[in-house]
């Protein structure tokens, strides 16, 4: 018996279905910051909705494939 379950995440290829998008923050003399916010999100919304992961609690896409 296989498993037909497809479990990798589906590829985005309109920009405007994105939920969420990521801004990366460079510190100098600090390790740098990922902040992910949603997409279209107002001014006041960025005040409370985002995620932040610091130094090595984030990576390039391109070094996990």
């Amino acid at each position: 018996m296989t498993n037909d379950i497809d479990t990798r995440p589906p590829q985005v290829t309109d920009e405007s279905t994105r939920k969420f998008e990521h801004i990366t923050i460079e510190n100098d003399g600090a390790p740098d910051e990922c902040a992910i916010v949603p997409t279209n999100a107002t001014d006041v919304e960025l005040l409370t909705n985002w995620i932040a992961a610091y130094d090595d609690g984030f990576v390039a896409l391109e070094t996990m494939r």
